[in-house]
Protein backbone atom coordinates (compact mmCIF):
# COMPACT_ATOMS: atom_id res chain seq x y z
CA UNK A 1 0.00 0.00 0.00
CA UNK A 2 3.09 2.50 0.59
CA UNK A 3 3.84 1.68 -3.23
CA UNK A 4 1.03 3.62 -4.44
CA UNK A 5 2.02 6.96 -2.63
CA UNK A 6 3.81 9.34 -4.44
CA UNK A 7 6.23 11.73 -2.55
CA UNK A 8 5.30 14.78 -1.83
CA UNK A 9 8.41 16.49 -3.56
CA UNK A 10 7.10 14.99 -7.10
CA UNK A 11 3.56 16.21 -6.51
CA UNK A 12 2.54 19.74 -8.55
CA UNK A 13 0.13 22.00 -8.56
CA UNK A 14 -0.10 22.82 -11.95
CA UNK A 15 -3.18 20.59 -12.98
CA UNK A 16 -4.82 23.03 -10.03
CA UNK A 17 -3.96 26.24 -11.48
CA UNK A 18 -6.37 27.97 -13.61
CA UNK A 19 -5.87 28.44 -17.18
CA UNK A 20 -5.17 31.98 -17.63
CA UNK A 21 -7.63 33.24 -20.75
CA UNK A 22 -6.94 36.18 -23.16
CA UNK A 23 -7.58 39.58 -22.01
CA UNK A 24 -8.45 42.59 -24.49
CA UNK A 25 -5.43 45.17 -24.09
CA UNK A 26 -5.88 47.85 -21.71
CA UNK A 27 -4.14 51.46 -23.38
CA UNK A 28 -1.95 52.37 -20.69
CA UNK A 29 -0.67 50.60 -18.15
CA UNK A 30 -1.30 52.78 -14.44
CA UNK A 31 2.24 52.86 -12.22
CA UNK A 32 1.49 51.84 -8.62
CA UNK A 33 0.30 54.55 -6.89
CA UNK A 34 2.95 57.00 -4.62
CA UNK A 35 1.41 59.17 -1.64
CA UNK A 36 1.53 62.77 -2.12
CA UNK A 37 1.74 62.30 -6.51
CA UNK A 38 -0.72 62.05 -8.94
CA UNK A 39 0.29 60.24 -12.67
CA UNK A 40 -0.77 61.86 -16.11
CA UNK A 41 0.78 60.22 -19.47
CA UNK A 42 1.82 63.52 -21.20
CA UNK A 43 2.26 63.87 -25.26
CA UNK A 44 5.83 63.96 -26.13
CA UNK A 45 5.20 62.89 -30.10
CA UNK A 46 2.36 62.78 -32.02
CA UNK A 47 3.22 60.54 -35.51
CA UNK A 48 7.04 60.47 -34.90
CA UNK A 49 6.93 64.44 -34.95
CA UNK A 50 8.35 65.67 -31.48
CA UNK A 51 5.72 68.02 -29.41
CA UNK A 52 8.17 69.83 -27.50
CA UNK A 53 5.44 72.77 -27.18
CA UNK A 54 3.29 70.32 -25.21
CA UNK A 55 5.90 69.35 -23.13
CA UNK A 56 7.72 72.42 -21.79
CA UNK A 57 4.16 73.19 -21.03
CA UNK A 58 3.42 70.09 -18.96
CA UNK A 59 6.84 70.84 -17.21
CA UNK A 60 6.00 74.13 -16.34
CA UNK A 61 2.88 73.20 -14.84
CA UNK A 62 4.97 70.85 -12.52
CA UNK A 63 4.82 67.49 -14.06
CA UNK A 64 8.00 65.56 -14.18
CA UNK A 65 9.24 62.09 -15.85
CA UNK A 66 9.09 58.99 -13.52
CA UNK A 67 11.95 56.84 -14.31
CA UNK A 68 11.60 53.08 -15.58
CA UNK A 69 13.57 52.01 -12.92
CA UNK A 70 10.86 53.49 -9.80
CA UNK A 71 8.05 51.38 -11.47
CA UNK A 72 9.56 48.14 -12.62
CA UNK A 73 5.88 46.72 -12.99
CA UNK A 74 5.32 49.08 -16.25
CA UNK A 75 7.23 46.73 -18.65
CA UNK A 76 8.78 48.93 -21.23
CA UNK A 77 10.07 47.27 -24.23
CA UNK A 78 12.09 49.85 -25.98
CA UNK A 79 12.63 53.72 -25.80
CA UNK A 80 11.03 55.64 -28.77
CA UNK A 81 13.48 59.00 -28.21
CA UNK A 82 16.81 58.46 -26.71
CA UNK A 83 16.16 62.26 -25.03
CA UNK A 84 13.60 60.11 -22.82
CA UNK A 85 16.35 57.21 -22.05
CA UNK A 86 15.36 56.45 -18.73
CA UNK A 87 11.27 57.48 -18.77
CA UNK A 88 8.52 55.14 -19.83
CA UNK A 89 7.55 56.42 -23.15
CA UNK A 90 4.66 54.29 -24.85
CA UNK A 91 3.03 55.16 -28.12
CA UNK A 92 4.27 59.18 -27.56
CA UNK A 93 3.40 59.17 -23.96
CA UNK A 94 5.36 59.45 -21.33
CA UNK A 95 4.46 58.66 -17.70
CA UNK A 96 4.95 62.23 -15.38
CA UNK A 97 4.03 62.75 -11.69
CA UNK A 98 3.74 65.79 -10.29
CA UNK A 99 2.35 66.59 -6.11
CA UNK A 100 -1.09 66.12 -5.57
CA UNK A 101 -1.14 69.72 -3.97
CA UNK A 102 -0.22 71.62 -7.92
CA UNK A 103 -3.08 69.00 -9.31
CA UNK A 104 -5.66 70.15 -6.80
CA UNK A 105 -4.68 74.08 -7.10
CA UNK A 106 -5.08 73.67 -10.80
CA UNK A 107 -8.37 71.96 -10.38
CA UNK A 108 -9.31 74.84 -8.12
CA UNK A 109 -8.21 77.57 -10.59
CA UNK A 110 -9.74 75.88 -13.54
CA UNK A 111 -13.21 75.63 -11.56
CA UNK A 112 -12.80 79.18 -10.73
CA UNK A 113 -12.63 80.48 -13.96
CA UNK A 114 -15.58 78.18 -15.02
CA UNK A 115 -17.90 79.77 -12.61
CA UNK A 116 -16.76 83.35 -13.30
CA UNK A 117 -17.78 82.74 -16.67
CA UNK A 118 -21.01 80.89 -16.29
CA UNK A 119 -21.52 84.33 -13.67
CA UNK A 120 -20.93 86.53 -16.80
CA UNK A 121 -22.98 84.75 -19.12
CA UNK A 122 -25.90 85.23 -16.38
CA UNK A 123 -25.08 89.24 -15.90
CA UNK A 124 -25.35 89.11 -19.60
CA UNK A 125 -28.60 87.39 -19.85
CA UNK A 126 -29.81 88.99 -17.24
CA UNK A 127 -29.16 92.54 -17.86
CA UNK A 128 -31.75 91.91 -20.95
CA UNK A 129 -34.70 91.15 -18.47
CA UNK A 130 -38.01 93.28 -18.91
CA UNK A 131 -40.54 93.47 -16.44
CA UNK A 132 -43.28 93.33 -18.85
CA UNK A 133 -41.24 89.72 -20.31
CA UNK A 134 -39.35 88.46 -17.53
CA UNK A 135 -36.98 85.65 -17.72
CA UNK A 136 -35.91 83.00 -15.98
CA UNK A 137 -32.74 81.99 -14.98
CA UNK A 138 -33.74 78.69 -12.91
CA UNK A 139 -31.34 75.80 -14.23
CA UNK A 140 -33.59 73.26 -12.76
CA UNK A 141 -35.64 71.46 -15.43
CA UNK A 142 -38.61 69.12 -15.14
CA UNK A 143 -40.12 66.25 -17.14
CA UNK A 144 -43.19 65.19 -16.97
CA UNK A 145 -45.56 62.35 -18.95
CA UNK A 146 -49.10 61.88 -19.21
CA UNK A 147 -52.24 64.49 -19.61
CA UNK A 148 -50.50 66.95 -16.76
CA UNK A 149 -54.16 67.62 -15.53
Amino acid sequence: MAENKVNREQQTREAAVRKRSWQRPGGLPDPTPEPGYKFHWVRISTRGEMDATNVTSKYGEGWEPVKASDHPEIQVFHTENDRFKDSIVIGGLMLCKTPSEFVEERNAHYREQADAQMRSVDNSFMRENNPIMPLFSERKSKVTFGSGS
